[in-house]
This record gives structure tokens, C-alpha cells and sequence, in this order.
């Protein structure tokens, strides 16, 4: 076992014992407490608890406290394996431990994890005592809502979020790690920049963009159109709503009702708002004999998808109910499979890189038990999978068995500028739709064969991707995707005829420029570009009129005096052209 193992095998440990500890903390104040679950998680743990009233920080800063003494008291974890009745009886009083042992199978081991004053349901592990933890590397961060088993129609438990780890220096490092998530919170910087708004009139989870988010977003969208192109894709445009038949034939109906919204009737007939954009794809697809001769297609859309998230789960861009999916879907003969593989690939990574992000880890899904579709097909399409991101020199994790039933697949995530690893880019393969709807393809020899199809996704939706790159550069987006990429800034009002002169000659060029023309101090004006991120301030005064120059004020705060204009909008349309940061 590596040392990196070891230590992350510790803080499971550390972390799992936390919450016993807190859990006995808990039922110390509040005796008539339901006690529910309580996990290590990532960077972490929590326990649900069912108590008499809501939490105050008055009551967290007790319970830390009192944590804190249970930790000096030396307490010895012991293992203790018991029957279910035993168990039953012992947890006679805990309505939620007893659902909990009812659902373990007969025969089959109780074990039990004793503090002292505690006692949990558990398999481990643990450490060995309380003397083990520090009282001083743990923190109760704060409470949430939980519905029991994450069902909505079970009770709403109380949920305790807290961090520890095994020394007070790694506490600290975490907590200025969370103080930065919340200053690039997207949320937070989605109203400070206004760019975008949700509104409970239109629903949960659907999306308003303001006009300075909407800049962004076409400089997205208009990219991802240009590049597809390029790379040999053309667009489709599909319908919101279709038929129940077309998603009964897709199997989404079967699988996946609970997330699609309720049908409408139209014309004695059931249509559902599109989940997903595949099923329409494929009948442009059908809708005539296709050749070996015309394949491979390459078939692209932004299309925007509705599905029915519980409003628990709902999270800013990050998890909304209406989308915008990056889509695509390709079309081709075994033959074409493992170059186009390869090429979808290398377009993920390029697009990925365009927009700053270097650092990213592959992952490689395979064939699960239950599947769908020809062994052989399987065996060559992972096959594909794993050449190309040998042939890209690209490291990867492969996840045994744990592809989609109807397909193997790459993941492609990222890891931000403070290190948080988001997932985006999607090549899957696809055995069960081209069975579902009998797609094939004439080849070579006059018969007609089953056609392969891949489902890719690069940046995965434009909402969510928004929210990852809003938080990747903390609103201060690189000089291409800004809203505004120039402020023009006269020192006072006997400038504003040359400042209207370099906004016109700045704007002939393409640029996302404004003229800040009003009463405002020049400081102020200054300030008020900064607080909105625009890369690049444009001061004008006696000296800049009189030789048709600008001083540039950097957002950084660098400042640069008299540059030509003409040199100034070549600099900045060279920085956008190459996509570079400031």
C-alpha cells in the first residue's frame, strides 16, 4: 500500500470515529434523539439525527465542546457482532436503526462499533480510541435538511456537516480552501456580475440570462459552432416535445419516467417534454436508407433538454431542470469506429484546453454484468476506446464493470484553479438505441448491417459548464469570453467627444467595448470596471487626445501610458484570438 493510501485509509477512519463521536455529543443533549445515518464522505462526514427542535451555532458550538471532552476521555472503539434480535432489542427505542436492521438480509452478520457511551450500527472501520483523534483538527461546518433515505416523502431529519482531519495545520488549509469556493461561488458572483437569475415564477431550475451573461454565453456557443465545422460536424435542430411511442421505443419511459416531466395531451396523444436530444437524432436518421458510402455522420446540436430534478437537488447552474446539452451524435461502420474514436477524442481535448483548463484525468467505464448488445461489439468499441487514449498519451482509470448497460465510456474531467475535479466531456457508445429502433446501414456487399452510435458530449450542458468556468477564473473571465472587454474612460466630460472617437474605432474592430460617460469621479469609474472584471480600462485625458493615444489600466492594476490606439487594438485582438488570459 503507497503512503498516499495509508494516509487517505487513516482520514476514513478518523473521520468515520468523528461521527460516532459527534452522534454520542448529540444524543447528551437532546436524550430523546433519532439517531439515522452517519458516514465519512469526501473531506469529511455527517450524521442525521430526527431532534425535537431546530439547531442554533449556540447548539453547534456545544456539541463541539462536548465533543472535544469525549475525545480526552481516552474512549476505546470495540466491535461487538450480535443477532438481529439482539440487535432489535438493543435499538428497540431508535425507530430509524431498526428500519435499518430490518433490511439486513437473515444469516447474515450484525456488528455493532461501542465508544462507552455509545453504541451505532457499523461495519467500520475505526480508530482504535478517542485518544487517536485531535480535538483541535475537526470543525462542525452546518446543518442542512435530509430526507430520510433521500426520499421526499419520508421525514425531514436534521443533517450535521462537518471536516476533520489529523492535524490542525491540514484543518487550516481546508477552511481557507472553503472560505475561496465561497468567494467563486457562482451564485454569488451570477448576481454581483449580472449575469444570469433564477425566478420561482417560471419554475425551479430554470435559467433567466441578463444580457451581460448572455455576452458570455454566444461566445460559448458561437465557438462550439465554429469548431464543429471544422471538425467535419454539421448542425440539426430537433423538436422540445415528441410522442410517448418515441419515448417508450427509446426505453426512457421504462427507465427514467421519475425524471421526465408529465405528459401533455395534445391530439388524443401523450407528448413528453425531450429529456434527452438522441431519440430525435436518430429519427432525422431514419428518416431515409443510409449507405456505407455516406457515413460517417457527424451530427451536432445545442438542444435544450427538460428534466424533473427534486428541488432538493437543485444547485445554481450547476443542477437545474432545464439545459442546454453540448450534443452530438455520431453515426458510423465498424470500420470507421476507431478513428472516429480517436478523433472525437482529440476535438474533446482541444476544446477543453481552448478554454483554459490543462490539467485533465481520463476515465474508461467497461462492460457491466447486465448489458445490452453483442459481446464482440462490446470488446471492439472498448478496444476503440483504449487506443485512443493511448494514441492521445493520455493516463487513465479504468472502472471495471462500470459502464452503462448499453455501452462503454470515457469520462473526461477537469481540475479547476483551486483543484476541484469537475466532470464534462462524454464519449459513449451506444448498443441499445440502434437496437431499439433498428438502424442500419447498406454496406459493401448489398446487406444491411447495424450501424454503430456514439453519444459525445464536450463540455456537457452550457449551464453547468458556465457555472465551472465562473468559478474556475472567480468571474474574471480571459478577454475572449468577456462581457465587456474595454472601458472607455474620460477624466472629464471635455473628453467624451475623443472617448466616443476610440469607442467607435474599438467597435469597427469587433471589440465588446462601452464608453463610461457619466458623473462619476475617475477613481469611481475605475472601481466600477474592476467590481465588474472588464480586462482592460481605457483612461482619456489632454495628453491621450492630443497624440490619439489611450493609457491602458489593466484589471491586475498594471497600468501602461500613451500606446497608439491602432497598436492597442492589435495587442487585445491578438489576446483574443490566441484565447490567452491576462
Amino acid at each position: 500500500m503507497s503512503n498516499t493510501q495509508k494516509q487517505d485509509e487513516r482520514l476514513l477512519k478518523v473521520r468515520h470515529s468523528m461521527s460516532h463521536v459527534m452522534a454520542e455529543a448529540v444524543l447528551q443533549m437532546f436524550p430523546t434523539a433519532q439517531i439515522a445515518i452517519g458516514p465519512a464522505i469526501d473531506n469529511g462526514f455527517y450524521y442525521d439525527f430526527d431532534l425535537p427542535r431546530a439547531l442554533t451555532q449556540e447548539d453547534l458550538d456545544e456539541i463541539t465542546e462536548r465533543m472535544k471532552h469525549i475525545i480526552k476521555e481516552d474512549k476505546e472503539f470495540k466491535k461487538i457482532v450480535i443477532s438481529k434480535e439482539e440487535a432489535r432489542s438493543m435499538f428497540a427505542d431508535q425507530v430509524y436503526k431498526l428500519e435499518l436492521i430490518d433490511a439486513i438480509p437473515e444469516g447474515e452478520e450484525i456488528s455493532l462499533y461501542n465508544q462507552g457511551g455509545f453504541t451505532d450500527l457499523c461495519r467500520g472501520p475505526h480508530v482504535a480510541s478517542t485518544k487517536e483523534l485531535n480535538g483541535e483538527a475537526f470543525k462542525l461546518l452546518n446543518t442542512a435538511g435530509a430526507y430520510w433515505r433521500g426520499k421526499e416523502t419520508n421525514p425531514m431529519l436534521t443533517r450535521i456537516y462537518a471536516t476533520a482531519w489529523t492535524n490542525p495545520k491540514d484543518l487550516r488549509l481546508y477552511l481557507q480552501k472553503l472560505e475561496d469556493i465561497e468567494k467563486r461561488d457562482h451564485r454569488k458572483l451570477g448576481k454581483e456580475l449580472d449575469l444570469f437569475s433564477l425566478h420561482e415564477e417560471a419554475g425551479p431550475g430554470l435559467v433567466y440570462w441578463h444580457p451581460r451573461g448572455a455576452r458570455i454565453r454566444m461566445a460559448i456557443e458561437n465557438f462550439w459552432r465554429e469548431e464543429h465545422y471544422k471538425h467535419g460536424y454539421e448542425m440539426v435542430f430537433t423538436p422540445h416535445v415528441g410522442k410517448s411511442w418515441l419515448w417508450e421505443t427509446s426505453g426512457h419511459l421504462g427507465f427514467y419516467k421519475e425524471s421526465m416531466y408529465s405528459p401533455m395531451e395534445m391530439d388524443k396523444a401523450d407528448y413528453y417534454t425531450k429529456p434527452m436530444n438522441c431519440p430525435f437524432h436518430i429519427m432525422v436518421y431514419r428518416n431515409s436508407k443510409h449507405s456505407y458510402r455516406e457515413l460517417p455522420f457527424r451530427w451536432a446540436e445545442l438542444g435544450t433538454v427538460y428534466r424533473y430534478e427534486k428541488a432538493g437537488a437543485l444547485h445554481g447552474l450547476m443542477r437545474v431542470r432545464g439545459f442546454t446539452q453540448d450534443d452530438a451524435h455520431i453515426f458510423c461502420t465498424p470500420d470507421q469506429m476507431e478513428s472516429e474514436i480517436e478523433e472525437v477524442l482529440r476535438f474533446s481535448l482541444y476544446m477543453l484546453r481552448s478554454f483554459g483548463f490543462e490539467d485533465i484525468n481520463a476515465y474508461l467505464s467497461t462492460k457491466p454484468e447486465k448489458s445490452v448488445g453483442d459481446p464482440e461489439r462490446w470488446a471492439a468499441a472498448t478496444e476503440s476506446l483504449k487506443k485512443a487514449l493511448e494514441s492521445e498519451g493520455l493516463a487513465y482509470e479504468i472502472d471495471e464493470g462500470g459502464g452503462a448497460f448499453y455501452g462503454p465510456k470515457i469520462d473526461l474531467k477537469i481540475k479547476d484553479a483551486i483543484g476541484r475535479e469537475w466532470q464534462l466531456s462524454t464519449i459513449q457508445f451506444d448498443f441499445n438505441m440502434s437496437e431499439r429502433f433498428n438502424m442500419t446501414f447498406v454496406d459493401k456487399d448489398g446487406a444491411e448491417k447495424r450501424i454503430y452510435m456514439v453519444h459525445r458530449a464536450l463540455l456537457g450542458s452550457i449551464e453547468r459548464f458556465f457555472g465551472v468556468l465562473l468559478e474556475h477564473y472567480a468571474g474574471a473571465f480571459p478577454p475572449w469570453l468577456s462581457p465587456e472587454q474595454v472601458c472607455v474612460i474620460p477624466v472629464s466630460e471635455i473628453f467624451n467627444d475623443y472617448a466616443q472617437e476610440v469607442l467607435v474605432e474599438l467597435k469597427k474592430h469587433g471589440l465588446r467595448a462601452y464608453l463610461d460617460d457619466s458623473s462619476d469621479r475617475m477613481n469611481a469609474k475605475i472601481r466600477n470596471a474592476q467590481n465588474m472584471k472588464v480586462p482592460y480600462m481605457l483612461i482619456l485625458g489632454e495628453r491621450e487626445m492630443q497624440s490619439n493615444s489611450v493609457s491602458i489600466r489593466y484589471r491586475n492594476g498594471k497600468q501602461e501610458n500613451g500606446a497608439p490606439v491602432n497598436d492597442f487594438i492589435a495587442s487585445v485582438l491578438e489576446v483574443v484570438k490566441d484565447k490567452k488570459q491576462l
